[in-house]
């Protein structure tokens, strides 16, 4: 069994750029910068940087071109492609891009920099979300037969 999943959580270093297929349908992208802190052998703190190109198809391209911004913190849940191509000087090019099949808003910034909380209409990541009603797991009082686990 094969998995192609990633997750990562940064902020937008672009704008999104929306735009539509010859088809009609709606697809967008931008670029997420992540970091990563550690301290090496001699006690000095490091950080990198790592740069990611998402891809967003659907209704999910046009809510992210309404509601994000260059700067704005991200969830992203998906898969990587990397694409080939030969460009006009006949080089072999290549992209490495992140297809995303969910994507979270992280909260927005005021024009007075104090973080701005979303309002009950908007959700808990700014944009309109449906409510649902969990379950509520209770623990059973019972003894767990080895011999019931259906696997």
């Amino acid at each position: 069994m094969n998995l192609n999943k990633v997750f990562i959580i940064g902020n937008l270093t672009r704008d999104v750029n929306l735009r539509s297929t010859p088809s009609g349908r709606s697809v967008a992208d931008f670029g997420v910068a992540t970091n990563r802190v550690w301290v090496d052998a001699s006690g000095q703190k490091q950080q990198e940087v790592e740069f990611h190109n998402i891809v967003v198809w659907g209704k999910m391209a046009e809510l992210c071109s309404q509601y994000l911004a260059k700067g704005r913190l991200v969830l992203v849940e998906g898969r990587i492609r990397t694409r080939t191509w030969q460009d006009s000087s006949n080089q072999k090019k290549f992209k490495t891009e992140i297809i995303a099949q969910n994507i979270q808003f992280g909260p927005r910034w005021g024009a007075s920099s104090e973080l701005k909380m979303p309002s009950e209409e908007e959700g808990e990541f700014g944009v309109n979300s449906v409510k649902e009603d969990l379950p509520i797991l209770e623990e059973d009082e019972g003894e767990i037969n080895p011999e019931e686990i259906p696997f």
